[in-house]
Order: structure tokens, then sequence, then C-alpha cells
């Protein structure tokens, strides 16, 4: 094929071939705009973005508020490092999370980071400096990130850990519930007890870090009782509970966050993705006695709070912290439901549809990942782009901008349904 003959995708994925390590999972599209939830590849075909860039996109692409702000931050300046040469942008990102953190305690305080990963590990720090104690508690189906310790707490082995051991010491895990295969809030909290009878002295115990919607290991949903008697359980042997709202947070469930579902305040709250609206930005916010643990210099990085991200997050939590955004939030939540409950209804490989708000996925029966790499082809080469998650890639999940269209919604429903639905026939 000559030069002329190769589409921009092509020459584009094969410099990709060439330049990028193949350790960094390979995109099926190249993408040249996006807006809304539309994204443009750079052979101009539209696709409707179910995937948000992972959760990152929760108030759609190129929001003019947000785009706004960076453009008026980037004529100011782009870089300080906060610890050189603080910036109002990050103090006041601090201030907004602090009205709307879920966390106990009156007084709240943050720090800025750049990855949700950077942000969890930066709570175990702060977790274990305050408490001084070593352990940190994870569940299983968790996701937490790709460093050396919040690698560690992952649960998920490929393609997050094979081949990167040694893990870090003093990560001890126990089931969480999982409803639809069978475990339970008692059968956890029975494993909890346990582990702390046979495992790790809950004495040692820093923290224990859940995600109450957890987002690679599935969207499995915490049941409505499971936060409160974690909760419980942590404040008798003085453990503190840290909230990972890196891909649950941001409005994804409706409010800003998932937490406030179940009507429990955290001790630490870790956000992340959607936080920058597209800017690398994540925090971690809790009680101010908590988070002024660390001596002064203990915790920070070059670029954590980057003035652009920080303006970005200003627009951001604006927007979701609105009544309006929560409106919006649950309608699409209600038209997702009640689609996917129809298509399971149609669908016998369609196990489970859940979720919180519209954070919403579908697990299928066959617990390996072919139905659903099946189904994530025939949607794309129908213009819609998602992604699977859990344990076994069984689940698809939809993380379509809160801001999207009835009309762009119910179309890229449609195109699920289609491709499911064909997958599902040659699967046969």
């Amino acid at each position: 094929m000559s030069l002329q003959e190769r589409s921009a995708t092509e020459r584009i994925q094969e410099a990709r071939e060439l330049y990028v390590s193949r350790g960094i999972g390979a995109a099926s599209i190249v993408v040249e705009r996006a807006e809304g939830a539309r994204i443009w590849d750079v052979d101009g075909r539209e696709y409707l973005d179910f995937a948000g860039g992972i959760g990152c996109q929760n108030v759609g692409h190129g929001d003019a508020a947000v785009v706004a702000a960076i453009h008026a931050q980037a004529d100011r300046y782009l870089h300080q490092c906060f610890m050189i040469g603080a910036y109002e942008p990050y103090v006041e990102v601090c201030r907004r999370l602090a009205e709307l953190s879920p966390c106990v305690g009156e007084q709240q305080k943050s720090i800025l980071v750049n990855s949700g990963a950077e942000a969890v590990e930066n709570a175990v720090k702060i977790a274990r400096y305050a408490t001084g104690r070593p352990a940190v508690v994870v569940f299983d189906n968790a996701f937490h990130g790709r460093t050396l310790l919040t690698m560690s707490m992952t649960s998920k082995v490929l393609p997050y850990k094979k081949g990167f051991g040694p893990f870090a010491p003093e990560v001890y895990r126990a089931p969480a519930p999982y409803p639809y295969r069978g475990v339970s809030s008692d059968d956890s909290i029975h494993a909890l007890e346990t582990l702390f009878k046979n495992g790790v002295d809950p004495a040692s115990v820093a923290c224990v870090v859940l995600e109450p919607v957890q987002g690679e290991g599935g969207f499995v949903v915490m049941p409505d009782d499971f936060p409160a008697r974690l909760l419980d359980l942590c404040a008798e042997h003085g453990i503190l509970y840290v909230d990972d709202e890196v891909q649950a947070g941001m409005g994804r469930t409706g409010p800003v966050w998932a937490i406030e579902h179940y009507g429990v305040e955290p001790d630490l709250l870790v956000s992340g993705k959607s936080l920058g609206g597209g800017l690398p930005l994540a925090g971690v916010t809790g009680r101010a006695e908590v988070m002024d643990a660390v001596h002064a210099g203990g915790l920070g990085g070059t670029f954590g709070g980057n003035p652009l991200a920080c303006a970005a997050a200003l627009a951001v939590l604006d927007i979701v912290s609105d009544a309006s955004f929560r409106a919006r939030s649950e309608a699409v939540g209600a038209a997702m439901w009640k689609r996917l409950a129809r298509i399971a209804a149609a669908n016998p490989a369609v196990g489970e549809v859940r979720g919180l708000g519209p954070m919403l996925a579908i697990e299928l029966v066959e617990q390996t990942p072919d139905l659903a790499k099946a189904t994530l082809d025939a949607a794309r080469e129908r213009g819609l782009v998602l992604l699977s998650c859990g344990g076994y890639g069984n689940v698809i999940r939809l993380l379509a901008p809160l801001t999207i269209s009835d009309d762009d919604l119910e179309r890229g429903l449609d195109i699920l349904e289609e491709a499911l639905a064909d997958a599902s026939g040659r699967a046969r």
C-alpha cells in the first residue's frame, strides 16, 4: 500500500508500533477532536463516547466553562510548584473540596496531586502517619492504581500486576460484597473479623480503603448497609476509613460523591479523574487533624495541583455541585436503567444490570471476556466507544458524559443493544 493510500489512522498506528511501548494498552481509534458526548477520529469518523477517557469526562468533552478557565489561566502562568510559589487556584480547589466534603469533622483540608493512584498512595501515607500504624486493608475486585503500593492494593492480576512483583508489604485483602456472585455484607464483615483474628492485628491497621462502587472491578455496588457496618468496625479498632471516589465521584452516581447515598462520613476521601475536567488532577480530603498530622514537607510533588488543572477543577466543581447537574444525572441514570433492563430481559447472555444512579453496567453470565470484547468491537464498528471491566472482563460499563443529550443517549443505547445481540448471535 502506498503512502497516499494509507488512512491517517493506519499511519499513526504504524508509528505507534514503532515508537510507543507495547506495555501501553492498544487503542482502536485515533482521536482528532471531541465535543460533548462525541469524538471524531483522524479520518473524520464520528463516535458516541460512552467511555469518557475512563470516567474523566463527566461534564463532557470541551465544556465551555472548563475550557474558558484553562485559557484564562494559561495567559497568567502554567506552572509554579505550589511548594515554591503558592497560587490561589490551588487554595480555591481545596476550599471547594472542603465545602463539598462528606468526611467527618467540621474543618476539612486537602492536598492536590496528579492522579488517582498518587492520591490513594498519599491517603495511605497520611493514614499511616496519623495512626502510627503500618497495615492497610483492601478488598477483592478493588482497583486503586498502578504504582507499587496501589498496584499491591489492586485486586486483579492481569493486566495490572502480572510480572511486577514483589509487591509492597502490609497490604491485606478481604472479600467485598458482591451480591450477584453470592457474597453478602454479612459474608464480608465476617471475613474482615476473621482477617483480624488470623491475618493481621487490627491494632496495626492504619486504614481500610473501599470504593463505594468498584470501578475496574466490575461496577460492583456496595449494599446499602455495608459502608455503615464497615465504618463501625473501623471505629471499634481505631482504623481510618478511606473512601476511594476516583471513578465514582464528581457526580458520576448523581450526587457529587457516591458515599452520599449511604449517609456515611469517612475519615478521608480520594478524588480524581473528572475532577480536572480532562487535565491531570486528584486530591485527598479529610478532617484537619488527620490531614495536618504529617510534618511540613512530608507531602507534595513538583506538578501536584498544577495551575491549569486547578482552574479547570474550579469550573468542574461548580458544575457538578449544581442542583441542575444532579437532576440531569439522575434523569440520565433512570433512562439508562430502564433501557438496560429491557436489554437484559431480551438477552439471556446478560446476568445482571447494576449500578448507582447513572454509573451503570451489565454483567454477562459467562465469566470470560469473549462476549464482552465482541460486543465492544461490534459497537465500535457502529460508532459507539465502550469499555469492559470486572475480574473476568465480562462486564460492560457505561461512562457517558452526564451532560449527554437525550438523542445521543438513546442512540448509544440502541447501538449497545444491536451490538450485544449481534455478538451473542455469533457466539451461539
